[in-house]
C-alpha cells in the first residue's frame, strides 16, 4: 500500500510540479518566438527566467524534505501544453495568434496557481516553514504572471478584434460580423 500521509501527498505534489516546471522550461522559448507582440515576447522571456528559478526552488524544497528531486509526469500540464501547441499550429497570425497564446498561457498559470496554493497549504500544516516559504514565493510570481498576461490581453484582444489580416482556421475570416448578421443571430424578444 502506498504511504497514505499528507507528507507523501506533498512529495507527490512537488514531483508533479517539478515535472510541470521543467516542461515549461522547454515550451516557453518556442511560444515566445511565435508571439508577434514585443511586449508578449518580453513577458514570456521574463517568465522563462522565473521558471528556471521555480525549478531551483522546488529542488531546494526536495532537499529540505530530504527526498530525491525527481519529477512525476504531470498529465494535466501535458494536456494544457498540447492545447497551446494547437494554438501555435492553428494558422492564426499577429494579434489573433497573440490572443490565443495569452489564453493558453493563462491556462498554464491557473493550473500552476492551484498546484502551488495546495502544496503551500500542506507544507504549512505539516510544519515545513522553509518549504512553505519557497512555495509561497513561487505562488506570488505565478499570480503576478497571470495578472501581467491579463493586462497584456486587454490591448492584444482589442487589436485582435480589429485585425482582418490574421488568418483563421476552418475558413473563418476574422472579419467582424455585419450588422445584418448580428441581427439575424439575435434571439427574439418574444
Amino acid at each position: 500500500m502506498k504511504d497514505a500521509t499528507l507528507h507523501s501527498l506533498l512529495v507527490e505534489q512537488l514531483r508533479d510540479m517539478y515535472h510541470m516546471e521543467r516542461q515549461l522550461v522547454r515550451a516557453l522559448p518556442q511560444v515566445a518566438r511565435a508571439a508577434a507582440s514585443p511586449d508578449l515576447q518580453s513577458a514570456l522571456a521574463d517568465h522563462l527566467e522565473q521558471t528556471h528559478e521555480h525549478v531551483r526552488r522546488l529542488e531546494e524544497a526536495f532537499e529540505e524534505l530530504d527526498v530525491a528531486a525527481k519529477g512525476k509526469t504531470c498529465v494535466g500540464m501535458q494536456a494544457i501544453l498540447e492545447e497551446g501547441k494547437e494554438v501555435l499550429e492553428s494558422g492564426w497570425e499577429g494579434p489573433v495568434l497573440d490572443a490565443g497564446i495569452i489564453a493558453a498561457c493563462q491556462k498554464v498559470e491557473h493550473d500552476e496557481i492551484a498546484a502551488y496554493r495546495a502544496a503551500h497549504a500542506h507544507a504549512v500544516v505539516l510544519g515545513f516553514p522553509v518549504v512553505a516559504s519557497l512555495l509561497e514565493e513561487t505562488l506570488g510570481e505565478e499570480k503576478a504572471a497571470d495578472a501581467g498576461l491579463n493586462e497584456l490581453a486587454q490591448t492584444v484582444n482589442r487589436e485582435a478584434a480589429s485585425d482582418t489580416v490574421g488568418a483563421a482556421p476552418e475558413g473563418r475570416t476574422g472579419e467582424k460580423p455585419r450588422a445584418a448578421d448580428r441581427t439575424a443571430k439575435a434571439p427574439s424578444s418574444r
